[in-house]
């Protein structure tokens, strides 16, 4: 964790302190605990403009100085890289094809208005892998102008580069490579697409936004303390106000790696065609295995491991490894109301003979409770009570907790650096003595909702997050 990181979390704690009515009705402990959050607001400031002045350095590697030096691209529009992943989707939906990499260089470059000087920029993601290649097996000897070096801040831990900071040094990927490279895992990932995202501007590594603090509809604690009551004109009404908490997000790294051979790198088209894909899929399989399970240290907060996730119980004398139609009955009544039309059921493959074996009895009879894919409903994916059902690679083996999921990805979010500014969170260097590539993403991602919501009326706890438990 870097300091400026570690200070905002200790900002956060000291303000939490000032607000305990104890420190409040002291007014000597009020005042030292707002020294302390002064103190610490004041670090924070020259924290970032020691950051700011830190990625300001970054700059073509021949430049002089930071003076007179050009951008990589001119970019004369900003698109954030989400909404170039939707434009990607949408290309692909009027081809009625996957889309390559080439197809989300060309909106890229379209969508972010760029102007494609090759003095200063590469044609292709390839000659610019070839370019860094070159850079370090010359030991700095043979390096090209367009070349931008990564930021200070991405590049020294603070006591130093190398083996505390696996990611120093490198280059910034250039910045339509960088969003071809996203926007490719966004169409390929059936959990990015669905996730809320939030752009960050290109100096800041973290995000605090005010979530509401709810555990409860019940009367007077909808919103975290919101009430409200029928009375007729002069009634004394009851003073009531909303309750926050603070949700932090601080960008985690995903280092990505692939070994090249000679033949390889010496050939820009191939290069770009299977590094651009290989980069793409990665990035995208990590990023949503995270999103699914992931633990939250260096790494984004999974669905799987909140506090929210409500967890079904298995049946009385259900047999292990199964899937009956009281489980899909009860994870569909735990669903939050608002979250089922967004809602989508993920599962481990293995569960599908399970789900093909679920049926209601009508009278001699039954009733289909999972419906395959292209079969009696024509679509591309099953559906269970009505949403799509997706395989994942992320869920968990059957019987175990995750094999299947009902979750709403709309209460999941994530935070990542937007337009132009996106290249900073991203950038490669390579390993002489493997033949190696390595790329480093920044990315943080967490869901907004911090425990289940108990009902108005009724007994069943309520989330987005729903799990069936081991069996």
């Amino acid at each position: 964790m870097d300091r400026l990181t570690e200070l905002r979390q200790a900002l956060g704690r000291a303000v939490d302190k000032l607000n305990m009515p104890a420190i409040v009705a002291d007014p000597a402990q009020f005042e030292a605990v707002e020294l302390e959050v002064t103190n610490l607001e004041a670090e924070i400031g020259r924290a970032q403009r020691a950051q700011e002045r830190a990625a300001s350095l970054a700059r073509p590697v021949n430049a002089p100085g930071a003076e007179g030096a050009t951008d990589v691209l001119e970019a004369r529009s900003v698109a954030t890289m989400f909404g170039l992943a939707k434009q990607a989707q949408a290309h692909g939906r009027r081809e009625g094809r996957k889309i390559d990499f080439d197809d989300c260089l060309s909106i890229a470059r379209k969508g972010l208005n760029l102007t494609i000087d090759r003095t200063k920029a590469f044609s292709s993601l390839g000659e610019q892998l070839q370019a860094i290649a070159q850079h370090y097996n010359s030991k700095g000897a043979a390096t090209d102008p367009r070349l931008v070096r990564a930021p200070t801040e991405f590049t020294r831990a603070p006591s130093g580069m190398g083996e505390v900071d696996p990611t120093g040094g490198g280059f910034l990927v250039q910045v339509d490579f960088a969003a071809s490279i996203f926007m490719l895992a966004h169409d390929m990932g059936e959990i990015l697409q669905r996730v809320n995202k939030i752009p960050i501007s290109a100096n800041a590594n973290g995000l605090k936004v005010p979530g509401v603090d709810e555990s409860s509809r019940a009367t007077g604690s909808r919103w975290g303390g919101v009430s409200s009551q029928w009375g007729a004109e002069g009634t004394a009404v009851t003073d009531s106000a909303p309750k926050f908490r603070l949700v932090e997000f601080d960008l985690k790294k995903l280092i990505s790696r692939a070994t090249v051979t000679d033949e390889l790198l010496a050939d820009q088209t191939a290069l770009t065609a299977i590094l651009g894909m290989a980069f793409s899929e990665e990035v995208m399989f990590m990023t949503e295995d995270a999103i699914f399970e992931g633990t939250g240290a260096g790494m984004p907060l999974g669905v799987l491991n909140c506090d929210a996730l409500v967890k079904i119980a298995k049946e009385n004398g259900q047999a292990a490894a199964t899937i009956v139609k009281e489980n899909i009955d009860k994870m569909w009544q735990a669903c939050w109301g608002r979250s089922r039309k967004n809602a989508v059921w993920l599962y481990n493959q293995d569960v599908e003979s399970q789900l093909a074996a679920l049926n209601g009895p009508v009278g001699t009879g039954g009733e289909l409770v999972y419906m395959p894919p292209g079969g009696i409903s024509a679509a591309p994916y099953a559906s269970l009570k009505g949403r799509p059902i997706i395989p994942t690679e992320y869920n968990s083996a059957l019987g175990a907790v995750g094999d299947i999921a009902l979750v709403d990805l709309s209460q999941y979010t994530m935070v990542d650096k937007n337009g132009v500014q996106m290249a900073s969170s991203m950038h490669v260097a390579f390993d002489t003595d493997q033949m190696r590539f390595r790329v480093t993403y920044r990315v943080d991602g967490k869901p907004m909702w911090h425990k289940p919501l108990a009902p108005f009326k009724g007994s069943t706890t309520r989330s987005p997050f729903v799990a069936l438990a081991a069996r």
